[in-house]
Formats: C-alpha cells, structure tokens, sequence
C-alpha cells in the first residue's frame, strides 16, 4: 500500500487542503462544546439573555464554518482517490500491454482484469477513507481526550478506562479477519475466470456437450466466494454492536457519576453536557479508527497483488541498441 502512495505526487496540493479543511472543521467542532457549557453554566445560570444570544451567534457561526471546511474536505478527497485510480489503472494497463505470453500464463487473464478493476476500487476506496476519516480522528481522538480532561480529570477516568478494552477487541477481531481478505481476493480470481472462460468458450461447451459440467464448476466457485464473504462479514459484524455497546455503557458511567459529582457541587451542568459530548467525540473518532483499520487489510491484499503486475519483469525486450537490417 505504501509503494502505490508514491503516485500520489500529482496530487500534493490537494491533500494538503485535505489535511488544512480537516484541521480547521475539527477545531471548530471541538469548540462547540465548550460553548454550549458557557451557556448553561453562565448565560442559563445567570440569567443573562445577551451572553446567551451572543455565544449562541458564535455557535451558529462555528458550525456553518465546519459544514463549509467538511464539504471542501470531501470533495477534495474524492477528487484525489479517484484521479489516484484512474493512474493506476492506466499504469497497469499499459504494463499489461507489454506482456509476452509468459506473464499472461504466470498471472491469468482473469487476475489481470480483477486486479485492473476490483482490486484498484478496493485502494481507491481506502484512499478516500484515509484521506476523509483518518486524518480527521486522530484529531477529533487527542483533541477531545485533552478538552475532556482540562473539564474534570477525575471523571476522564472512565473513558481513558474503556478506550483500551475497546481498543483490544477491535485488534483481536480485525486479526481473525485479515487473512479472509486475501482469500476473498482470490476467490474473486477464480470466480472471474470460471465466467470468463464460459463465455469466451461457449460454443466449444455447447458443441461438446459441456453445459452442464460448466454450470457445476461455476457453482461450485460461485459457492465458494459466497462462503469466505460470509466468513469475511461474519467476523466483522461483531466490531460495530461491539463498540455501541462499549459506548453506550461510557455514557451511562458518566451520567452516572457525573450526577454525583454535581450534587457533591464540585462539577457544573454544563461541564457536564459539554464531558458527554466530548466524551461521544472521543468514542466517534475511535470507531472511525476502527472502520479505517478494518478497510486496510483488504486494501493492502489488493495493493500486493496491484504492485505484483507493476514489478514483474518482462520476458521479452526491447533491445538497448537495436542493429540496423544490413539488407539482403
């Protein structure tokens, strides 16, 4: 995956106006919170219509600038997967162009068009996550945890408690999956060219009498892709209840000794309701995280296989110094 991160160069400009509209939206989102707590805690608390009016204003005014910095985000990271695409894919084209019979024997026309296709949507995909979720979590993760702790640090041990355990299942389920995307991959090969080789073979099958033997095998590798996706979103299918749950009971935790704290008189409403929100954050960016990490595996199964075409020497040449026809 890595390797394929090199012909990301034509694109420089543009992901660095990812990262800056990421930056700016992530800032402007952090900052509601904190705003709706002076509300409560001063404008609601006092009784103070002009602070609550104001700060309201400012709240309205971070948001729009967020959804703006979000849209800009977006755009610019699709334009970028899919222009990033469109060069590998022509990249691999024109490689596959130059290929002797011994290449198409080593790999197989039918790998050659899933990699061609299949495989690039696969990077493509996980490059629009990467640029869209991964580059905004990280922030959203820290900057909420430090936000979360300057409000009441004693309280923040109930997250920092749950973000390890949360963290430790999604590694130990993402493990289980990871090798069932390599197989899927080639399951997809195998399905292609069962398919393949039906219908550009169909008159032999049919003058042959082979139908129903044709039928069978493309059953069987139907069948089989049917089973690892199966297996693939079986494994998977845990990871999301898993973490609401985590979340869910977090939030529960907080409201619960949150209410404590405030009838002890050493934690304010809004503090409050500004912890829940930061504390949401928080738990959001990681499962962000989690749905990134999930897409890489695959990702990187279908980057192996890209980068295979794109390094395999050729069999045949072109010679360096040609010699001229001497005529005869």
């Amino acid at each position: 995956m890595i390797s394929l991160l090199k012909y990301l160069k034509p694109y420089k400009l543009q992901v660095i106006l990812v990262a800056v509209f990421t930056l700016l939206s992530s800032v402007l989102e952090l900052y509601l919170p904190t705003l709706m707590a002076d509300v409560v805690d001063v404008g609601i608390v006092n009784g103070d219509m002009p602070f609550i009016m104001r700060t309201g204003g400012w709240m309205i005014a971070c948001s729009l600038l967020a959804i703006i910095m979000t849209v800009g985000k977006a755009f610019f990271a699709s334009k970028t997967a899919l222009g990033f695409g469109r060069d590998i894919r022509r990249k691999l084209f024109v490689k596959v162009e130059h290929y002797s019979m011994d290449e198409f024997g080593k790999i197989g026309s039918a790998s050659l068009i899933t990699r061609t296709t299949n495989d690039v949507k696969q990077v493509q995909d996980v490059l629009n996550m990467m640029l869209s979720l991964m580059t905004r979590a990280p922030l959203m993760l820290v900057g909420g945890i430090v936000l979360a702790v300057s409000r009441d640090a004693k309280l923040s041990i109930i997250f920092l408690a749950a973000l390890p355990i949360l963290a430790g299942l999604i590694f130990l389920i993402t493990r289980k999956a990871v090798p069932l995307f390599g197989v899927l991959q080639k399951k997809t090969d195998r399905l292609n060219l069962v398919l393949r080789e039906g219908l550009t073979g169909v008159r032999v099958i049919r003058a042959f009498n082979r139908v129903d033997q044709e039928k069978a095998r493309f059953q069987k590798a139907n069948e089989e892709f049917r089973d690892t996706g199966i297996a693939v979103n079986r494994i998977m299918a845990f990871l999301f209840p898993v973490m609401m749950i985590m979340m869910n009971f977090t939030n529960i935790a907080i409201i619960w000794f949150g209410g404590i704290r405030i009838d002890q008189g050493s934690m304010q409403v809004g503090n409050l309701m500004a912890f829940l929100q930061y504390a949401s954050m928080i738990l959001i960016a990681l499962i962000m995280l989690a749905m990134t990490f999930v897409m890489i595996p695959r990702a990187q199964a279908s980057a192996d296989r890209i980068n295979e075409v794109l390094v395999t020497v050729r069999a045949l040449t072109d010679p360096t110094e040609p010699q001229k026809d001497s005529g005869l």
